[in-house]
C-alpha cells in the first residue's frame, strides 16, 4: 500500500516537478543513461559513483556514505530500448573495526516513497550498526531520472481537504490530475508499464552484481516486504535472509484487501482499549462510536475552518464519513489516541480529526512518486476486481455503513477510474503468485497496523519453511523504527537467522491509552 514516511507514523499515522529527462536535485549522472544503446539485448546495467543527492533536510549519514547511479534497462522486454538511473548510497557500518561481510540492502514501502527520507530511521532502528546498509530508490522515485511525480496529485491532495472525500468534485478534480500527470510523463517518453515489481525486483538482483556483492540481506517494508517477496522468488541467488516488516503478500495485495487490513488493524485498539481497565472504563463501546460517527458525518459532513497543525492560515476542511476512515487508516491521530479522539468527536468536539484532515493541505509537493504508485496499483493490485468488489469486501469489513464511505478503498480513492485512465497492462498473473523458499526469512508485524493487517504474515510464513514469525502488541505500520523490541530481533536475526532471539515480544502489552476528562 501506499507509503506513509514514519515522520507520520509516530507523529500521527502514512513540487516544482522534476523533468522526468531533467537533473534531479544533487545528481550528477551521465547525461547518457536515458540514451537508447540500439538494437540488440538490453544495455547491462553498471553502477556509477557520483554525489549523494542533496536532500531538503540534512541527512547525516550521507556524510560518509558511498553514492552514485545504477544505470538499468527502463524495460527489460524491450532489447535496445533506453536505460535510467538509479540513486544509490551505501552507508558504512557504524562499526567499523570489524563489519559483518553481508551488508544489508533496504527496500521502502509505498510505492512511491522518497527512500533516502527513510535512512535516518534506518540507522536510529541501527540497521547499519555492524554491517553496511545499502539503500536505493526504486525506479521513478525522488533523485531518479527519471522522477515520476506528479505535482498535479500533489495540488489536488492540497485542495481535497476542502472537499467531501466521496464527493463528485473530489473525483472530477482527482481524475483531472491524474490525467494530466499520465499526459506529461509518457510525452516525456516514460514507458509507465515498465515502473513495475518485477523490473523493481531486477534492478535489486542488477545492483548486487554491480556492487560486486556474493551474499547479502534484505530488509523490506509495506510494499518493499511485497518487492522482497517477488526478488526472492525471482532472483533468490545471493540473498543470505529476508526480513519482512508490515508484510503485504504479492498473492493477497488486491485492492478489496485494503478492508480487511483496516478492519482487523481498528478491531486490535479497540480490542486493547477494552482489555485496559481505564480505557474499558472511560470507552466502553468503542465500535459502535466509530459506526456512529462514520454515519453521522457521511450524512451531514461538517465544515470547518481549522489551522494546519504546524500553524499557519486556518483552511477550510470538510470531515465526512470517508474522511474519518481514512484519517484513522493514516494513524492520525495516533492509535492511543483514537479512543479519545473518537469521545471527544462523539461529544461534539471534532478539533484532533479536524485538525488531522487539515495538515494535508501542505503538501511536499514534488517528492512522491504517484507515477510509481498508479503503475504499481493499476497494473498488480486492481485488476481481476471491480468497483462492486471493493464495495462487498468493505460491506464485509465494516457492516452496517454507508456504502459511500465502503465503496472507496482506504487510502486509494477513486483507483478503478484513475487506473482506466493510467491504462497499463494487467500483471496480476505475474506477480500474485506466492514465494516459496528456505532463505530463512523473519516476518514481524504490529498489532495497530491498519494499513497491512498482522494476520497477513501467517499467510507468508507457510511458503517460507525456516521463517521466523513476530507480533509487536501495540505497533502500527512500520513496525521496526517504532519498537526497540523489533529492532533487537531484527538484529538477532541478522546475526542468526535460523534462531533468532525473540522473546522481547513475550509478554509485550499495548502502552496505556490516552484518558480524558469526562
Amino acid at each position: 500500500m501506499p507509503k506513509h514516511n514514519i515522520h507520520a507514523v509516530t507523529a500521527a499515522a502514512a513540487l516544482v516537478c522534476l523533468a522526468a529527462f531533467g537533473p534531479t536535485p544533487g545528481s550528477a549522472a551521465p547525461s547518457s543513461a536515458l540514451s537508447a544503446d540500439g538494437p540488440g539485448s538490453p544495455a547491462p546495467s553498471r553502477f556509477v559513483p557520483g554525489p549523494c543527492p542533496r536532500t531538503p533536510e540534512p541527512i547525516e549519514a550521507l556524510g560518509s556514505a558511498r553514492c552514485g547511479f545504477l544505470e538499468v534497462p527502463e524495460n527489460r522486454s524491450r532489447p535496445g530500448g533506453r536505460t535510467i538511473e538509479l540513486a544509490v548510497a551505501v552507508i558504512p557500518a557504524a562499526k567499523p573495526a570489524k563489519p559483518a561481510q553481508d551488508p544489508l540492502v533496504f527496500m521502502a514501502g509505498g510505492p512511491g516513497g522518497d527512500t533516502f527520507d527513510d535512512i535516518p530511521f534506518l540507522v536510529e532502528s541501527g540497521l547499519n550498526k555492524d554491517r553496511e546498509l545499502i539503500v536505493m530508490a526504486q525506479r521513478g522515485n525522488l533523485y531518479d531520472r527519471p522522477n515520476l511525480a506528479c505535482p498535479e496529485i500533489d495540488r489536488f491532495n492540497a485542495q481535497s481537504v476542502g472537499l467531501g472525500y466521496d464527493a463528485k468534485r473530489a473525483q472530477q478534480l482527482m481524475l483531472k490530475a491524474v490525467k494530466e500527470c499520465r499526459d506529461r510523463l509518457t510525452a516525456d517518453g516514460v514507458d509507465l508499464s515498465a515502473y513495475n515489481t518485477t523490473e523493481n525486483a531486477a534492478d535489486f538482483a542488477d545492483l548486487r552484481r554491480a556492487l560486486n556483492i556474493p551474499r547479502w540481506n534484505v530488509y523490506g517494508y509495506s510494499y518493499g516486504s511485497d518487492l522482497a517477496l517477488t526478488y526472492l522468488r525471482l532472483h533468490p541467488e545471493g540473498i543470505r535472509a529476508v526480513a519482512l516488516d508490515s508484510v503485504t503478500p504479492p498473492r493477497s495485495a488486491t485492492l478489496p484487501w485494503g478492508w480487511r487490513s483496516a478492519a482487523e488493524g481498528i478491531d486490535n485498539i479497540f480490542a486493547a482499549c477494552a482489555a485496559q481497565p481505564a480505557c474499558k472504563s472511560r470507552y466502553p463501546d468503542l465500535p459502535r462510536t466509530l459506526t456512529e460517527q462514520v454515519r453521522k458525518l457521511e450524512a451531514h459532513p461538517l465544515t470547518l475552518d481549522v489551522p494546519p497543525p504546524g500553524g499557519g492560515k486556518p483552511v477550510k476542511v470538510v470531515l465526512d464519513g470517508g474522511a474519518l476512515l481514512n484519517l484513522i487508516v493514516a494513524f492520525t491521530p495516533r492509535p492511543k489516541d483514537l479512543p479519545a479522539a473518537l469521545d471527544e468527536l462523539a461529544r461534539g468536539n471534532p478539533q484532533r480529526f479536524a485538525q488531522a484532515r487539515a495538515a494535508g493541505s501542505v503538501q511536499n509537493t514534488g517528492v512522491f512518486a504517484h507515477g510509481l504508485t498508479n503503475s504499481v496499483a493499476c497494473s498488480e493490485w486492481a485488476p481481476g476486481y471491480s468497483e462492486s468488489d471493493v464495495l462487498k469486501a468493505g460491506r464485509e469489513a465494516f457492516p452496517g455503513w454507508p456504502d459511500t464511505v465502503l465503496a472507496q478503498v482506504p487510502q486509494l480513492p477513486f483507483q478503478y477510474p484513475a487506473c482506466r485512465i493510467w491504462n497499463v497492462p494487467d500483471r496480476a498473473s505475474v506477480q500474485r503468485v506466492a514465494t516459496v523458499s528456505t532463505v530463512p526469512a523473519l516476518l514481524v508485524s504490529g498489532t495497530f497496523d491498519v494499513k497491512t493487517g498482522a494476520s497477513w504474515a501467517k499467510d507468508v510464513g507457510r511458503d517460507l519453511s525456516r521463517s521466523t514469525s513476530v507480533q509487536i502488541p501495540g505497533i502500527g505500520h512500520w513496525v521496526v523504527p517504532q519498537s526497540p523490541c523489533a529492532q533487537r530481533v531484527l538484529a538477532s536475526f541478522l546475526a542468526r537467522p535460523t534462531a533468532p532471539d525473540t522473546a522481547c515480544a513475550d509478554g509485550l502489552e499495548p502502552a496505556p491509552f490516552t484518558i480524558v476528562p469526562k
